[in-house]
C-alpha cells in the first residue's frame, strides 16, 4: 500500500514538471494534486478511526497514516517554497506592504489565511499521527487520531480554494479551467 502511494506521488510530481516549461507552474500543479491525496488519506484515516472502537492500535493504522503524512509535509515544502517564491506570498507582502494586504481579501486569503490554516492542518496530521506512539490504551489512541484528523480535515476544507469559491477559486485538477 506504502509503495502504490509513493509511486502516485512520485509520477505526479515527475508529471507536472515534465508537462510544464517553469518549475514554479510544475510545484503548483504537484501542489494541487497533493491535495486530492491528503484528502482521500484522511478520509480513510477517519473512517478507520472511526470504526476501529477497541479494536487494538496496529500496522493498519500506522500505515494509513504515514502516506498522508509524507503528502502533508511534501506540500508544505512545496507550499513554502510558493510563498516565498511567488506572486502571492512574500513578494506580495513586499510589493504592496502588510496593511494593504489585509486590508484587500484576495491578498489576504493567499498571502496569511491559506499558508496559516494549511499550516495548522499539517500540525494536526502529525499530531494525529504521533497518536500510534503513545502508550495509551487503543482506544484513546484511536479516539485522538480520529479528533485531530477530522480537524485537519475542517481546517483543509476551509483553507482549500475550491473552483466555487469566487475571485480565489481554483479548478479541480491542474490544467483544467
Amino acid at each position: 500500500m506504502r509503495d502504490v502511494g509513493c509511486l502516485l506521488i512520485s509520477s505526479f510530481i515527475f508529471t507536472a514538471l515534465t508537462k510544464t516549461n517553469n518549475m514554479y507552474e510544475g510545484l503548483l500543479h504537484t501542489h494541487n494534486l497533493l491535495r486530492w491525496v491528503i484528502l482521500v488519506f484522511l478520509l480513510l484515516n477517519i473512517f478507520r478511526h472511526l470504526m476501529a472502537g477497541n479494536q487494538p492500535f496496529n500496522k493498519t493504522d500506522k500505515g494509513l497514516g504515514l502516506p498522508l503524512l509524507i503528502a502533508a509535509h511534501l506540500t508544505l515544502l512545496i507550499g513554502v517554497y510558493q510563498w516565498i517564491v511567488g506572486p502571492w506570498g512574500l513578494k506580495m507582502i513586499q510589493e504592496k506592504g502588510m496593511s494593504a494586504v489585509m486590508k484587500d481579501a484576495v491578498n489576504r486569503f493567499w498571502a496569511i489565511e491559506h499558508p496559516l490554516m494549511m499550516l495548522i492542518a499539517i500540525i494536526l496530521i502529525t499530531v494525529g499521527r504521533a497518536q500510534a506512539r503513545t502508550k495509551h490504551t487503543s482506544r484513546i489512541q484511536h479516539r485522538r487520531s480520529l479528533i485531530y484528523f477530522t480537524l485537519a480535515l475542517i481546517a483543509v476544507m476551509l483553507a482549500v480554494p475550491w473552483p466555487w469559491r469566487e475571485v480565489i477559486g481554483r479548478p479541480w485538477l491542474p490544467g483544467m479551467q
